[in-house]
């Protein structure tokens, strides 16, 4: 809906700067083009960029007061459930002066306090300043749809919805935190609270951030939180309710007084979604937008418009190929403000130009199907796995390494999650320059526990995947740097039925055996889709999106890349080893070389966009 941020000094006595805050919501002026707001009130000033989506008059714009304006707020995203709220707010006296969705939030904090979360459906980051208490609240929605970031500096919490809006504030610097590289490597993203810039902190999914009396705190209020009891029955009419949630979900999420679209695949899930739009409202001759490749390996649009074709959509297809992953990626980092290890976030910021050329503000994604009902192929080996204790303690040196990792990691030295970390370890190491390689103390993101590990101690092996891929896959990278940040580079709205939290809370309660039965992924899924989507793509294989890996893009030998690229230039920066970087790019740009995106690590994707992500962000070269 908008990009926020704001300045709250911890000393109340101090005023806060209303022009330094418009500095920062101009430099995220991408996440809502059609208007802005500020409210400065003594220690504490709030900014607001708009994307008029939900009562695009102007008494829609933010920030929002409680009645003795003594509680204001911003949120950036959406509150899905706020008639209810709004009712139950009438009963109790508010008098709300809108009909925008996020109003809601300062009356909810007058009567529940920072217990006010438990109250919402929606995707929402918002920041609520309690005048009377000097209070400050952030909170981000459960699954992280909706990023927030802060720093504390100078004697001030400075929050933003991307960095750039904290970076645009002059006591921000720009010190690169190399745990931030590490976690991309080893993992499939970023995860929060860490980011690529030292001091500058991702609030997490489902977390708080209270400000009081001077002092500072983090907290959750929600948690994935699968029952220790795997062999629990799933109800007798688990299709009715799964079926009934879901196109709740699906229609909380067509509220806009904009026209909302839907992305196609071609794959089961954005087909579901896409199916349960067209029952819920037929003939809306909804826009569907899809990615093209000449490369057979990766086209898929034999289904994608088998689906447009069955809901009668009016079909975008977007042609793509390597030279847009190319010509896009400062963009794609710019935006996503991190690295990335694959280059499907160019066609995603493809598919949102698209969607916004349309005239389309809101875009429909299947996104987080495939983590909350086991579509990968790791969740079938899990289920195969159940029960059973491969005894590495027992093996050689190097198992038993890798045990202990996986306990410090995961709580389980048996529980397999991406790949063998030693080993990686071991490969990733000889990226970092010597002087770095030598003190692991600087780069390590193995060093310490990422999650929570009492939310993995007892549960299934098919639940403890999903709940690692919600805080490793789903928050900071399918639903930031691919999804949020994707979006919101063309001034587009992403929103995401799977990840509806009625619909995830239904979802953790039925049997792991049940999400694989017959031994294929997403078995609840493919059930409940018959009669919406086409049994072709029922019947499909999982076919993961990926776009043209790093070898097709070295192969174009771009100047500025090769530049980038140069050994001269690595070793001017200091952060990688130009050795090592070179013999990577030998192999990579061989005409035999291919890269399985799908289960390989594209370390040169990895290295390029880092060089990239460098040069975006006036990093400045290790001395």
């Amino acid at each position: 809906m908008c990009g926020i941020a704001g300045i709250v000094n911890i000393d109340p006595r101090r005023p806060a700067s209303g022009e330094e805050v418009v500095r920062m919501t101009r430099a995220i002026v991408h996440r809502g083009p059609d208007d802005e707001g500020l409210h400065a009130s003594g220690p504490a000033a709030f900014g607001f960029r708009r994307l008029s989506i939900v009562d695009l008059r102007p008494e829609g714009n933010q920030p929002h007061f409680n009645e003795d304006r003594s509680v204001f707020s911003v949120v950036n995203g959406e509150i899905y459930n706020h008639h209810e709220l709004r009712e139950e707010l009438a009963k109790k006296g508010h008098v709300l002066r809108s009909r925008c969705d996020v109003e809601v939030v300062p009356h909810l904090y007058e009567e529940y306090g920072i217990e006010l979360m438990d109250k919402l459906n929606g995707q929402y980051a918002f920041a609520a300043y309690d005048s009377k208490r000097h209070r400050l609240l952030l909170a981000r929605d459960p699954v992280g749809v909706c990023p927030l970031f802060y720093t504390v500096v100078d004697g001030q919490l400075l929050f933003a919805s991307e960095i750039k809006g904290l970076l645009a504030h002059p006591a921000v610097s720009r010190q690169l935190d190399l745990r931030g590289l590490d976690q991309i490597m080893a993992f499939p993203g970023i995860a929060s609270p860490t980011t690529m810039f030292q001091d500058i902190s991702s609030l997490p999914a489902g977390h708080f951030l209270l400000m009081e009396e001077g002092r500072i705190r983090t907290g959750a209020y929600w948690d994935l939180d699968y029952p220790a009891d795997s062999q629990r029955a799933a109800p007798s009419d688990w299709q009715e309710q799964l079926d009934h949630l879901l196109q709740q979900a699906v229609n909380r999420r067509l509220q806009a007084d904009v026209p909302v679209a839907c992305y196609l695949s071609g794959g089961l899930d954005s087909s579901l979604v896409a199916g349960v739009m067209h029952k819920l409202r037929p003939g809306s001759n909804w826009h569907a937008f899809s990615v093209v490749f000449d490369n057979t390996d990766l086209d898929e649009r034999k289904y994608q418009r088998l689906m447009a074709e069955r809901i009668g959509a009016r079909h975008h297809e977007v042609a793509f190929d390597a030279s847009q992953v190319e010509s896009r990626l400062r963009s794609v980092i710019r935006h996503a403000e991190s690295p990335l290890k694959e280059s499907y976030n160019t066609c995603s910021h493809a598919l949102s130009e698209a969607v916004r050329e349309s005239g389309c503000k809101v875009v429909l994604s299947g996104e987080g199907a495939d983590e909350l009902f086991a579509g990968y192929v790791g969740y079938r080996f899990d289920m195969m796995r159940a029960g059973q204790d491969d005894g590495a303690d027992l093996l050689d040196e190097d198992s038993w390494r890798e045990s202990q990792l996986r306990e410090k990691l995961w709580g389980d030295g048996n529980f397999f999650y991406e790949r063998e970390y030693g080993a990686f370890r071991d490969m990733s190491s000889t990226l970092y320059a010597p002087d770095i390689a030598r003190d692991p103390a600087r780069y390590d993101c193995l060093a310490q526990p990422l999650v929570n590990r009492e939310r993995l101690r007892g549960r299934h092996p098919v639940h403890k995947r999903s709940y690692l891929d919600f805080k490793l896959r789903i928050a900071d990278h399918l639903l930031s740097d691919h999804g949020d940040r994707m979006t919101f580079a063309h001034s587009v709205e992403g929103r995401y039925p799977f990840l509806d939290r009625d619909l995830i809370e239904f979802v953790t309660r039925l049997p792991p055996g049940l999400l694989t039965l017959d031994q294929r992924e997403k078995y609840p899924v493919r059930t409940i889709a018959q009669p919406y989507v086409a049994p072709q793509i029922i019947a499909r294989e999982k076919f993961s999106f990926v776009g043209p890996g790093s070898p097709d893009i070295l192969r174009g030998k771009s100047d500025w890349l090769m530049d980038m690229l140069s050994s001269d230039t690595i070793r001017r920066q200091g952060y990688l080893n130009p050795e090592t970087v070179a013999r990577l790019r030998s192999i990579y740009e061989g005409n035999a070389y291919k890269i399985n995106q799908t289960f390989d690590v594209d370390l040169m994707m990895v290295v390029l966009s880092f060089q990239v992500f460098l040069d975006e962000f006036a990093i400045p070269d290790r001395i």
